[in-house]
């Protein structure tokens, strides 16, 4: 007896994985440094205990999208929620995506993008990003002219390098989709809330443009996985015909809208991340045989002079845990850092003084 076989088209595909070893500083996934506010906490849990566990949960999230849109200044028809903005990705694919459609990507960047495309037997194609990891928007432009993709995925700030695209870059990709589509330009900006401006302005109802946001990062909520999109109210609607019933639990129902109460804490949150991240960098710098790249996420992305998997094996040794990048293509030799609290930030920095003072020995 034999067991069936999964499609073909799936199988070179890997997993996602980012590995987790035990470390006194973990620094590799993004993830807030700060756990949420205890009032949150104690909001979240007493309005929990209101919520009847023996139903269903709101299948459309209506008082969640509801809050999303008053806060973002949008209509609750534009917004649509799901289990990180992941499966918002998922969702967007399976409904935009699909055998016989193509989604462009820019390299190097969430692998995710490509991934997910891929699970949706979307096929995917590839440009490349500049030097400075910018997207050229001349050169994208003539690629979707020339590949006709239904999905153009654009990352921003984007991960791993943290690039923030400019508004003109943004607004010009938009005009190559409107020109040449049929198509749909997803901007995933899981960072953005670091950023200093967003695509959330060009978001109507009559533009061919997603924006891809998640709760992980400054509400601290990486645990409870909750994204959502704002888009076309039509689009949005057609969401709802691939999502599975019930797909977003009570639990992070409830939580997205308690957190909506603590915008000021947040932002709060943002401002010293923000402001970390500068601080680091600047350290980074001044550390001989380090490239370090700017970003508009709350994370920095380094090159090694040298070898940049030898220097996170030093770093592991010393109880310091950052992304390997360094095997990717187009990232030889990268690590990326995700900016954590002062005290974790100093003890990266110590540690990377010493293996590189010891390296050069």
């Amino acid at each position: 007896m034999s067991l069936p076989k999964p499609r073909p088209d799936l199988a070179a595909l890997e997993g996602y994985h980012s590995p987790q070893l035990d470390v006194d500083v973990r620094l590799n996934t993004n993830e807030s440094p700060y756990a949420p506010p205890a009032a949150f906490v104690d909001a979240w849990l007493g309005a929990l205990r209101e919520v009847p566990l023996n139903r269903y949960p709101d299948r459309d999230a209506r008082e969640l999208r509801a809050g999303i849109a008053a806060a973002l200044g949008q209509p609750a028809e534009r917004v649509f929620s799901a289990n990180g903005s992941n499966e918002v990705l998922q969702t967007l694919l399976l409904t935009y995506g699909g055998p016989g459609r193509r989604a462009l990507v820019f390299e190097p960047t969430y692998a995710l993008h490509a991934h997910i495309a891929r699970i949706t037997a979307t096929e995917v194609v590839t440009a490349e990003r500049a030097a400075d990891f910018t997207i050229s928007p001349t050169e994208a432009g003539v690629m979707i002219a020339a590949e006709r993709p239904a999905v153009v995925m654009v990352c921003s700030p984007n991960n791993p390098t943290g690039t923030v695209e400019s508004r003109a870059t943004i607004e010009a990709l938009l005009a190559a989709v409107i020109d040449h589509g049929p198509g749909l330009l997803v901007v995933d900006e899981a960072y953005g809330e670091f950023a200093e401006h967003s695509a959330l302005e060009l978001v109507a109802d009559d533009v061919p443009l997603v924006v891809v946001r998640t709760y992980s990062k400054v509400w601290s909520l990486a645990a409870l996985r909750l994204g959502f999109a704002v888009g076309p109210e039509a689009m949005i609607a057609e969401f709802e015909k691939t999502v599975l019933p019930y797909h977003l639990s009570a639990a992070t129902q409830v939580a997205g809208c308690e957190a909506l109460g603590f915008d000021g804490e947040m932002r709060e949150r943002v401002g010293a991340l923000v402001a970390e991240r500068h601080r680091l960098a600047g350290a980074l710098a001044r550390l001989p045989g380090l490239t370090v790249y700017p970003s508009g996420a709350n994370f920095v992305l380094v090159r090694v002079d040298g070898d940049g998997h030898a220097l996170w094996e030093r770093l592991v040794e010393r109880g310091i845990l950052v992304r390997d990048f360094s095997r990717w293509p187009r990232l030889d030799n990268c690590l990326r850092i995700t900016v954590g609290t002062p005290e974790e930030d100093d003890a990266l920095l110590a540690a990377l003084r010493d293996a590189l003072t010891k390296e050069a020995a």
